[in-house]
């Protein structure tokens, strides 16, 4: 196989990615959590069919691993959940990048993830997609409205 054939079908870009967070281990291990190749490669997976069903496109796979950098040292994150928690911020992370309509950076909207599941959310991903998120995503929506409006009645 040709190295762009390889390029192009993305299992050089896959295994790109799974090899980083592999070696997120070696940060992580400090707080009791690994990740398997096996898990590495779902992760990935679930980031290919986040990527798809938000229509998103991504050139690096480098929101795994802040996530991952962000989440490690939760109180809330034990290995026996540690996996199933990275799925899910993977998906909820991609669903409001198109919530705010990519209005905020990724390390922001991170960042916002991260302190809001150790604060007001206590750990629990539920009220981190339904309560935090969609109120971000609406404050974002309102001041955009705001500043549209004005820029078109300033216009007249």
């Amino acid at each position: 196989m040709s190295f762009e054939l390889e390029l192009f079908n993305g299992s050089l870009i896959q295994k790109q990615a799974i090899s980083k967070i592999l070696k997120m281990n070696e940060e992580t291990a400090k707080y009791g959590l690994t990740l398997t190749e096996q898990q590495a490669v779902a992760l990935v997976n679930t980031r290919s069919d986040s990527l798809k069903s938000t229509g998103r496109i991504e050139f690096s796979g480098g929101v795994i691993d802040k996530l991952i950098l962000a989440f490690c040292d939760s109180p809330y994150i034990t290995q026996q959940n540690y996996e199933d928690s990275l799925h899910e911020l993977v998906d909820i992370f991609y669903s409001f990048k198109n919530e705010t309509l990519d209005r905020i950076s990724d390390n922001y909207l991170i960042a916002f993830m991260q302190r809001s599941f150790n604060g007001t959310c206590c750990g629990s991903l539920d009220l981190l997609s339904g309560r935090e998120l969609p109120e971000l995503a609406h404050k974002l929506n309102c001041i955009y409205v705001k500043d549209l409006t004005e820029e078109i009645d300033g216009g007249y």
